[in-house]
């Protein structure tokens, strides 16, 4: 009787505690499909798409430009018009014509000067539609020059800002991966854990199950009191409701997970536990160093210095305005188009513009101050910001010790927890010890079971955070991000 009790109970505990060898899955696993299938990861793919092409955007901007454009005039028009006559004085005459025309032009910005330079040709054709005349004018050749002077230079401050922006995108696509990691290990080790709770309340109630009977048998032959039996039913209904509150708590953790990995079908979620802790080596300055190495929050420091500085400019090149425009070209007018190509007239222009304030009213002055301001308290929060940045890097790596420490400790606990369990247990079945010392020693063993598979969430949660944090694999010892290689 004895042992085929026992024998009852190592096969419920093998069972509950091993699983199935079928469809489980490991922490890397679950990782793997997170950072191949995952809405989040979707979106990270995306964002690095956008900011991509963002980038192709802003330096196409320092490319030459081919634009070709219709005239300024009405293609059509029909009316009244004032047309001036020889003598100065003025005529309405009806018009009904068509006015077509093309302007292609290459227009080159000057990075340097915030100027521009362009060669354009225009053609425009007219024609009378009511006495059939008809007639070409037009630019051949025609070159501009563009240049302010004292003003803000926006391409030239872009070159400056754009490609750091640029690369903390890049760095910022490996940070979410990395974050994809941590989220789903949380979730993998809420899942595990309610799987572990599920497990513990399923062998808690054919434990107290076995255990009821046997009682009956020895309240039968007058070896055991009523209360005791009814203490033992009690706690067999209140098994019976663990077991239904971890199952409805087990589905919800599968669920979040499945989600967040983006699983659609049924597939049922068997995790395996990760109590194989690597050894690798971690020290304060190595974590350091990757970090500013590869992080995206070390160069926007950098990044918002030069914004700040920006602003700066954009100020300062508020107070004047002073442009200065000229051009060189050759126009014509003749009945046919290469007519247009005979003998043209030389066309110049020049012009300057100046716009100089007398008075504002302080209004400069103060945009000036404010933008100055802004740029020293910038300097503040960024100097904040790169302690906190440090602090918050070094402050992980501290804690591994502890947490390594944590997990010899519980599993030590866990073994211990266990072995008491079965001592009780044989004892209680030879009469020994009596139900509260074997449900002390069951309470224990769960505890400790659970506490065991919370210092391992911690563990690896902690180091997918040190690896977001340093973009580094201290495991197989290669960065996750490697700015020359990506350049």
């Amino acid at each position: 009787m004895r042992t085929s009790l026992w024998s009852l109970w190592v096969l419920i505990f093998s069972v509950a505690y091993n699983g199935s060898a079928q469809n489980t899955f490991s922490l890397e696993d679950v990782i793997q499909k997170a950072q191949s299938q995952s809405p989040s990861y979707k979106i990270a793919e995306t964002r690095k798409e956008n900011r991509y092409w963002q980038y192709r955007a802003f330096t196409a901007r320092y490319n030459p430009q081919i634009q070709l454009s219709s005239g300024s005039g009405s293609l059509y028009s029909n009316g009244i018009d004032q047309v001036r006559q020889q003598d100065g004085t003025f005529k309405y005459v009806p018009v009904d014509q068509l006015n077509p025309g093309a302007v292609l032009s290459l227009e080159q910005p000057l990075m340097f000067t915030n100027g521009s330079i362009s060669l354009n040709s225009a053609h425009n054709y007219y024609q009378n539609l009511t006495t059939g005349g008809s007639a070409w004018q037009g630019i051949p050749v025609n070159v501009s020059f563009n240049q302010p002077f004292f003003a803000y230079n926006p391409l030239r401050w872009a070159k400056r800002i754009e490609p750091i922006r640029y690369e903390e995108s890049k760095r910022d696509y490996a940070e979410s991966m990395e974050q994809i990691s941590r989220d789903v290990s949380n979730l993998f080790f809420n899942v595990l854990q309610e799987q572990i709770n599920l497990q513990i309340a399923q062998f808690n109630l054919a434990n107290n199950d076995t255990i009821y009977k046997i009682e009956q048998g020895r309240y039968n032959i007058g070896t055991t009191s009523e209360d005791k039996l009814l203490q033992i039913e009690l706690q067999l209904l209140r098994s019976r409701q663990d077991v239904a509150q971890a199952k409805l708590d087990f589905q919800t953790a599968s669920l979040m997970l499945r989600s967040f990995i983006g699983l659609r079908n049924g597939e049922f979620l068997e995790l395996k536990i990760p109590d194989a802790i690597p050894a690798f080596l971690l020290n304060e300055d190595d974590a350091l160093a990757f970090a500013k190495e590869t992080r995206a929050a070390f160069i926007a420091f950098e990044r918002r210095r030069y914004e700040a500085m920006d602003a700066v400019a954009q100020a300062k090149g508020s107070r004047y305005t002073t442009i200065l425009t000229a051009s060189f070209g050759l126009n014509n007018d003749g009945a046919t188009i290469s007519d247009l190509y005979k003998n043209p007239a030389q066309q110049r222009a020049a012009n300057l513009t100046l716009r100089v304030p007398i008075i504002d009213w302080g209004r400069r002055k103060a945009l000036m101050k404010t933008a100055n301001a802004n740029l020293k308290l910038n300097e503040y929060i960024i100097d904040q910001d790169q302690v906190n940045f440090e602090q918050e890097i070094l402050t992980k790596v501290r804690q591994f010790e502890m947490l390594r420490l944590q997990i010899e400790i519980t599993k030590k606990s866990d073994q211990v927890a266990l072995a008491r369990y079965n001592v009780a247990q044989n004892r209680y079945l030879i009469g020994k010890t009596d139900i509260l010392n074997l449900s002390t020693a069951l309470r224990e063993k769960d505890e400790a079971k659970r506490s065991y598979v919370q210092a391992l969430k911690s563990f690896w949660t902690s180091y997918y955070d040190l690896r977001r944090l340093t973009l580094y694999d201290f495991i197989d010892s290669k960065y996750l991000y490697n700015p020359n290689l990506e350049n």
